[in-house]
Parts: C-alpha cells; structure tokens; sequence
C-alpha cells in the first residue's frame, strides 16, 4: 500500500503509538490561531491558580502512587437537555 493512502478501515494506525499521538497533538496545537493558543494557554494558567488554591487550603491529598486526588467527590448536577434549534 503506498504511504500517501490512508489505510482501507479508515484509522491511522501510525497515530496510536506514544510517539504518533504526541506529533498529531503537536500538529493540532501547530494548527491552532494565534487567539486559540493565547486562550488555551490563559485558560491553563486558571487551572493551575484553581488547583494551587486548593492544595493550600487541603483539598489534595497525594495518593500512594504519588498523584494528587479530591478528598470530597464534587457536586454532581443533573445534565441540561440537548440543545434544539426547534426552540427557538
């Protein structure tokens, strides 16, 4: 089979290996406008200020693999209805 077609079943088999994965990831992020990768990267930083306040207030505590875990399980709401244009 030539490398330019894709393969007959329609996956990419190249892109589920560790190393395939992180270049498709790669190239996505490459893809991305310049605003999307600003937003991205802002959008980061609040998780990670949301997560360090609540490591300081006791809400992480490390699990014996070493990775942090919620000691309360949060709240957890009803899904909303799927949106339907019908409703307008």
């Amino acid at each position: 089979m030539p490398e330019n077609e894709p393969p007959p079943d329609g996956i990419d088999w190249r892109l589920t290996t560790w190393d395939g994965s992180r270049r498709e990831q790669l190239r996505r992020w490459a893809a991305l406008p310049l605003e999307r990768v600003i937003l991205a990267i802002e959008e980061m930083q609040d998780l990670a200020e949301h997560f360090s306040g609540m490591h300081a207030k006791g809400k992480f505590t490390p699990s014996p693999g070493g990775t942090a875990r919620p000691q309360a399980t949060p709240e957890v709401r009803e899904p909303s209805p799927p949106y339907d244009d019908a409703d307008k």
